[in-house]
């Protein structure tokens, strides 16, 4: 999860206040003095951290919280609203051309995954937005970039602009916008040269670029694990060519979260994507709010149906709420339904965004095992057809030949038939209760 450290940290400051009837200004300094310490740790820079804890203080101890019937969510209220306009307040939305096509410069440093970026982005607009993208190729100095972009437009059925390694980067660029304008393509993204560190010619040659093709956006792709490093990137970048926007990755990796935190205030620019996973499809818009919320363990509860909505089929979906309403749904639906939640990513991601479920995984982490999600699947697929639709013909035999053929134990099966049946009473009790109301298809997994 990104910002896990942060995130365990700070939750565990704040439940000390939430539940607390009345909160003194000693209790507002010790949250405060918390804050500050896991945000240092968290390498966000030093004096944004400094103003946010005064912001944070000032308001905590303010006349709205102290005489609130709920001071201790007051409080909460207050550090989450203040973490949500550190990072930008709102989500800032990618611009549109008055006329096409728009032009995206994506700019940063060798190994931030700029190219790969740059293949995530085209694919969220066409996804996303129903645009037709093209890409083109720019970074003449390393041959394997071209490779790469060439690669990623393959992967997407997407066209890639290239002119070899002998072009102008300025040419290619240029030349690349009217060709896009003759194909009727409504984005331009350029790839272009990175460093591995700031340099004169790097800059020269950027701005050269920016001079010739006018970009709508210019895209800075920073690495989110290397916490100040990135800030200090971002801020060397936007003093030469004023960039309009950040884009972090691997921001599901074990980050800290310094960059993230720290980057807005520091440039005044936005986070407008975040890499999520090294996948194609896992490049989403940054929303503030919806972060904030998730580091403080309360959930992302839209971005959730946001993921449900693109990866569920909803005629899949109907027809399984039918199943569960006349209690006919079998195993085989059952892994339907672990093969959908699947293409919605990691398992602990999606926790991360229910509300409340940190506290779950703190208690029953193994519940959330991916492997053993993996060895639920695994003995459901060893079972015949006819197992499948009736469960209750697996005796003794054929649960020793289930166990064999997934590589688990007859424990682990009996365990799973069991809290099948349990699941199928809870279901039906559910059922009786909302008769009469239209209630939403769906039911947990049963864990082992």
């Amino acid at each position: 999860m990104a910002f896990e450290g942060l995130a365990d940290r700070l939750q565990s400051t704040i439940k000390k206040i939430t539940g607390k009837g009345k909160v003194s200004e000693q209790d507002v300094k010790e949250m405060t003095r918390e804050v500050r310490l896991a945000l240092l740790e968290a390498d966000v820079n030093f004096k944004v951290v400094k103003q946010l804890i005064a912001r944070i203080k000032e308001r905590a101890i303010g006349q709205e919280v102290m005489e609130s019937l709920t001071p201790g969510q007051q409080v909460i209220k207050v550090v989450k609203d203040e973490l949500t306009q550190l990072m930008g307040g709102e989500q800032s939305k990618i611009a549109v051309a008055d006329r096409s096509p728009t032009v995206i410069m994506m700019v940063g440093l060798q190994g931030a995954g700029k190219t790969t970026t740059t293949g995530k982005l085209a694919n969220h607009l066409r996804k996303k937005h129903n645009r037709n993208p093209l890409l083109v190729a720019c970074d003449v100095y390393r041959p394997a970039a071209i490779k790469q972009l060439e690669t990623l437009g393959t992967q997407l059925d997407m066209p890639v602009f290239s002119m070899g390694t002998e072009a102008n980067p300025v040419d290619i660029a240029h030349k690349a916008i009217e060709q896009a304008k003759e194909d009727h393509r409504d984005y331009v993204i350029i790839d272009t040269a990175g460093r591995l560190h700031v340099d004169e010619n790097l800059m020269d040659e950027l701005q050269s670029i920016k001079n010739d093709v006018k970009p709508d956006e210019i895209f800075l792709v920073v690495d989110s694990m290397t916490g100040q490093d990135a800030v200090n990137v971002a801020e060397s970048f936007n003093e030469q060519l004023d960039i309009t926007g950040v884009v972090l990755t691997k921001l599901d990796g074990d980050t800290r979260g310094g960059a993230a935190l720290s980057i807005k205030s520091v440039t005044d620019k936005p986070i407008k994507f975040a890499g999520m996973g090294e996948k194609l499809d896992q490049l989403e818009a940054f929303h503030p709010e919806r972060m904030a919320s998730r580091i403080l363990g309360m959930g992302d509860v839209l971005s959730l149906i946001e993921k449900a909505q693109t990866n569920v089929d909803e005629k899949q979906a109907k027809e399984l709420e039918e199943k569960m309403r006349t209690m006919s749904f079998t195993f085989d639906d059952f892994l339907e339904q672990m093969g959908q939640v699947k293409q919605m990513g990691p398992l602990d991601e999606l926790m991360d965004m229910i509300p409340g479920a940190g506290k779950m995984k703190g208690l029953k982490n193994a519940q959330f095992d991916e492997k053993q999600l993996g060895q639920v699947e695994a003995i459901i697929q060893s079972m015949t057809k006819k197992e499948r639709q009736e469960p209750s013909i697996i005796n003794g035999s054929r649960r020793k030949r289930i166990a064999k053929g997934s590589g688990t134990s007859v424990a682990q099966v009996n365990r799973l038939l069991k809290q099948f049946n349990e699941m199928k009473k809870m279901m039906k009790q559910m059922t009786n209760m909302q008769k009469g109301k239209k209630g939403k298809g769906g039911f947990n997994f049963p864990f082992m």
